[in-house]
């Protein structure tokens, strides 16, 4: 595998999955492979789960870390060719990308959606720039439209604790004060579809995601009749895709409660975090025995090994 920028850069994904897995149980097995190698890592956006699980998957291979947030540290990238750069855009991407891959033997981006520009937010442009001005690989830690790192741990943890051979997954929309983007969204809903499962998707009218991604996924606008009898219940919140970026609803009517989780099959819950406790989902559901947050959040680690395993395994 050269880079990893969405899921379909993935060989297999079962096998990414049951790999991970293994690895779970000695993850200092390759701990040689990455040796003299260096990580570099840079975020224009913040982090908790994805840089220290991504430090961490580092160093269980032996490889040196370099971080940098983009934010506050570095210079304000340009990233249009022919543009005469007289403004606050200091260092364009073509020289900071070759410099970087002088430094780094892998590059991780972290860059998140404007919600301003649905054509600029779906082109990619940090992530797609750097894959294409760099001369190393690169690992996507969320872009614009998609959390590739985050799916795959969603895929572990659903493998970990699947009882039967078709569970009933549910990606059901929450409540949220701010906007949010749809990467995690997105990428739930390409990597669910891959997996022998019932799946649909559970949102108010005007939340539907991009029909180019959920495809033929069921659309149920009624979030207690999606989760009847479902084994998985992710839930999530994002902003409108059709009226690009913009909160159409913040009413509680969505939250995921105790009671509307009675109607599972003793349904486990997912999130990818952070999450807002009693906005979201209530805190008898969060912090019930079927809640599983905390282990998708281990599971980033051992996604993120794999996925640099590979591209090392690779030269």
């Amino acid at each position: 595998m050269r880079q990893f920028l969405t899921l379909k850069d993935l060989p297999n994904l079962d096998d990414a999955v049951t790999e991970s897995i293994e690895l779970k149980k000695n993850p200092f097995q390759f701990e040689t492979l990455g040796k003299k190698k260096t990580l570099g890592m840079l975020f224009f956006n913040p982090s908790l789960r994805t840089r220290l699980s991504t430090q961490k998957a580092a160093q269980h291979l032996g490889i040196h870390n370099m971080i940098m947030n983009f934010s506050n540290e570095a210079w304000a990238l340009e990233f249009e060719d022919g543009t005469q750069m007289n403004g606050l855009r200091s260092e364009h991407i073509r020289e900071a990308a070759a410099v970087v891959s002088q430094y780094c033997d892998i590059v991780a981006i972290r860059a998140f959606a404007s919600l301003n520009d649905k054509e600029s937010d779906e082109s990619e442009k940090v992530l797609q720039n750097f894959a294409k001005y760099a001369s190393i690989p690169v690992v996507n830690m969320e872009s614009a439209t998609a959390h590739p790192l985050q799916a795959l741990a969603d895929a572990i943890t659903i493998k970990e604790h699947q009882s039967k051979k078709r569970p009933k997954i549910v990606l059901t929309w929450a409540p949220h004060p701010k906007a949010l983007p749809h990467a995690v969204g997105n990428s739930f809903i390409r990597m669910t579809q891959q997996l022998d499962a019932d799946f649909v998707i559970a949102q108010p009218e005007g939340y539907e995601l991009n029909p180019a991604i959920t495809k033929k996924t069921p659309l149920i606008f009624n979030q207690e009749e999606a989760l009847n009898d479902a084994d998985f219940v992710y839930a999530k919140n994002w902003s409108s895709y059709s009226d690009y970026g913009k909160i159409l609803r913040t009413d509680p009517q969505w939250m995921v409660t105790s009671e509307k989780m009675k109607k599972t099959n003793n349904a486990k819950f997912m999130h990818c975090l952070p999450i807002r406790r009693n906005i979201v989902v209530s805190d008898d559901v969060l912090d019930s025995p079927n809640s599983l947050v905390i282990e998708q959040a281990n599971n980033r680690t051992f996604a993120t090994q794999v996925v640099l395993k590979k591209i090392l395994e690779n030269g």
